[in-house]
């Protein structure tokens, strides 16, 4: 499994960085110095080297193992044990067996078939492109490596010897799929020619059986009393493992939910899958920037200019990922907890349409070169804005309806800070758009209220408010205080809509204005040290659930960086820690600490709880676990070496160190701000690839039902007329 990563992911991330990272490093002006050219060429070479020789290593195992599985013969007179084969059958297979031995009594039946494919999506894209400066003459040296000719040569022999490599990998890999999917059908075939032969009252009785434990539902009081422990009903699950290691907890399955509306889910699910898309997308974007800051002669196109590109990561991220993300979940919470129907699925619908139009037309627009005027956070011009604002309303009209005809007595706290975040993110876009008070230190006061409100007020009440349901769903146990959540919503609403000009402190705002900020980011520690003490006691007793659950590591790094990140936001607000922090990367990485590790990984908990109960398919465990370490790491990665390096460059300019000294400082924590971004970049391949899986997995060869298939399928059953 390794190995297929290594192959699918691992290699082509690393070209993907490396290379264009090297090509922009010779991309140089005519002071550079013409031994970094050759170094850089001379370190391509060994990549490509390297990078070859692994990869044949990789394909020449690949091929041996291949050989000698094919090699090995199928034992004829292995004989499958009836119970062990019963075991693994579904209900479903059962079913469709029993029903089948009916049909068959009355020589009637249905002819079924299955249709089996393998999909295989691998996206990987690398974004470079080489300055024509960097072809220019450069000094002979002794080393060939000095020698243009000589090292462009061996690159393009290197290359096509790697691409041909990487080809065969390929074609190898399919081979093995092939090979795979026809041992798994003679498996099946062997499986139903050994049912087929038994006498048909031993297996319909034991079919039967099985089927009554598969279905049993354990009561309450089932395990009481003084009964000897016999798992008559299935309880105990891997009963046949008991001499199988485990290097990783196998990972509770999600529990199906028939009652779900396949119209709601449906809209559910294409509200994530177009999150995703955007996430990825964004952070694209976001990545190649990072790239730029360590190589910022990259391109030389306009539509491509840091300037341009960073409102295009920002805003996609916003309102692309992770409003969409909030909403698609909200669409299942909002009716779940109120007992009832989603008022209207075709509001939800257009809403999710003009959202996906917003930030299409938004990114284009902002690489077109027309945006706002520099507004943070709102670079989309009002025209476009306007889609989301009327997807928000129509939400808000479908939620407010939905609640109304709630058939519980109370309103749960979820349905609270839901409907009050879509009340004041209609608020705040009216504030940051209107003109009227959009003139001169009006507008800077504008810009910090909208700002800090939209993260606030519209992501992190948002977000709160589906935790408050997907967190005690996961942990299956209730929120530890109802009373703490609701001290945080109102508190929260209090303080939090009086804290956006500590952004502008010591600028020209009225004094008092940026007091009345500094006061409000005190007491904003009442809802976080309120909210987060509600979802570590409601972690309390539970913890050994960490272990076996895809969503509940993401929901714990949440809650940590929900009490840290906004402390930490608090701390920025006195004016002595602003002096030394504000304009610098410090803020940025306090901005992702939030937005990533507050909003980012509560998304990514919901979804990893909701979609395996709405399409019934569980993502591979190990990805989720790459997903989950890589996204946890390059946070780390990349908001430490900026938190340091930020706190220098503030103590460099209250020392008057000149400012183009301070820039040079950053180089080596901007690179690992790209690294760790780079790490963050990849974790999100792994989510999408998760997503697809759970949402439509690979098509592979279900033995006991292929089984079942066959037998049920067999020429003598007469189609019914």
């Amino acid at each position: 499994m390794i190995l297929q990563f290594c192959k699918k992911a691992v290699v082509p991330f690393l070209l993907s960085f490396l290379i264009p990272t090297i090509l922009f490093a010779q991309s140089d002006s005519d002071i550079s110095e013409p031994d970094g050219r050759g170094l850089g060429a001379l370190i391509l070479m060994i990549l490509l080297l390297v990078t070859t020789f692994f990869a044949a290593i990789y394909l020449a195992l690949r091929t041996s193992n291949l050989r000698s599985r094919m090699k090995r013969k199928n034992d004829p007179t292995q004989e499958k044990d009836l119970e062990q084969i019963i075991n693994k059958l579904s209900p479903e297979d059962i079913e469709h067996f029993l029903n089948y031995k009916q049909i068959k009594k009355t020589n009637t039946g249905n002819n079924m078939g299955s249709s089996l494919a393998a999909l295989f999506l691998l996206i990987i894209s690398f974004l470079f492109s080489s300055s024509a400066s960097a072809q220019q003459a450069a000094p002979a040296s002794g080393s060939i490596f000095n020698d243009g000719g000589i090292i462009i040569t061996l690159i393009l022999i290197l290359i096509p010897i790697l691409v041909g490599v990487i080809l065969m990998i390929v074609k190898v890999w399919n081979l093995t799929k092939r090979y795979k999917f026809k041992k798994d059908m003679a498996e099946a075939e062997r499986i139903s020619d050994y049912l087929k032969s038994l006498p048909e009252e031993e297996i319909t009785e034991a079919l039967r059986k099985r089927k009554e434990v598969l279905d049993y539902k354990i009561s309450n009081n089932a395990l009481s009393g003084e009964l000897q422990p016999e798992d008559k009903r299935g309880i105990i699950r891997n009963v046949n493992e008991h001499a199988n290691i485990r290097f990783i907890e196998e990972k509770r399955k999600g529990i199906a939910r028939p009652e779900v509306d396949p119209a709601l889910s449906k809209l559910v699910l294409w509200y994530l899958i177009c999150a995703t898309i955007w996430l990825v997308f964004g952070t694209s974007v976001g990545e190649y920037e990072g790239i730029k800051f360590v190589a910022p002669d990259a391109d030389h196109l306009s539509w491509l200019s840091f300037g341009r590109l960073r409102p295009v990561h920002t805003n996609v991220v916003f309102w692309g990922w992770s409003s969409l993300a909030m909403l698609g979940l909200a669409y299942y919470v909002v009716p779940r907890v109120g007992n009832n129907k989603l008022f209207s699925l075709k509001l939800g619908w257009w809403t999710l349409w003009l959202i996906n139009a917003c930030v299409l037309l938004g990114t284009i627009s902002l690489m077109a070169g027309i945006n706002n005027s520099g507004g943070e956070y709102r670079e989309y011009i009002w025209p476009i804005m306007l889609l989301f604002a009327i997807g928000v309303v129509l939400t808000l009209i479908n939620f407010l309806n939905t609640i109304a005809t709630r058939k519980t007595k109370e309103i749960y706290v979820s349905n609270w800070y839901v409907v009050a975040a879509l009340m004041f993110v209609i608020v705040i876009s009216l504030v940051g758009y209107l003109p009227f008070w959009q003139d001169g230190l009006g507008e800077t006061i504008a810009q910090g209220y909208y700002m800090h409100q939209g993260v606030g007020m519209w992501f992190m009440m948002f977000t709160l408010g589906l935790v408050y349901y997907y967190l005690p769903q996961q942990l299956n146990k209730p929120i530890y205080s109802y009373g703490l959540g609701i001290l945080a919503f109102w508190s929260q609403i209090l303080f939090y809509t009086v804290i956006g000009m500590h952004h502008f402190v010591f600028s020209p705002i009225p004094w008092s204005l940026q007091t009345v900020a500094i006061v409000g980011s005190m007491g904003m520690i009442i809802p976080v040290v309120a909210g987060s003490t509600n979802f570590i006691m409601t972690f309390k007793g539970s913890w050994n659930k960490l272990s076996g659950s895809y969503s509940l590591p993401f929901f714990l790094i949440g809650t940590i960086f929900y009490f840290t990140g906004s402390l930490q936001g608090t701390a920025e607000a006195f004016r002595t820690a602003n002096l030394y922090w504000h304009f610098t990367d410090f803020t940025v990485a306090h901005s992702h600490l939030t937005m990533y590790g507050i909003i980012a990984f509560f998304m990514w908990g919901g979804i990893y709880a909701i979609v395996p109960r709405l399409t019934r398919k569980e993502p591979p465990q190990l990805t989720v676990g790459i997903h989950f370490w890589m996204a946890f790491i390059g946070l780390m990665f990349y908001t430490i070496p900026l938190m340091i390096g930020g706190t220098l460059r503030g103590v460099a300019w209250m020392n008057n160190v000149p400012f183009i000294d301070t820039v040079s400082m950053m180089a080596p924590y901007w690179l690992w701000r790209a690294i760790g971004g780079t790490l963050m970049w990849t974790s999100h391949l792994f989510f999408a690839y998760n997503m697809y899986k759970m949402i439509r997995p690979s098509k592979t060869v279900d033995i006991n039902a292929a089984a079942i298939s066959r037998i049920t399928s067999d020429d003598e059953i007469v189609k019914v007329q």
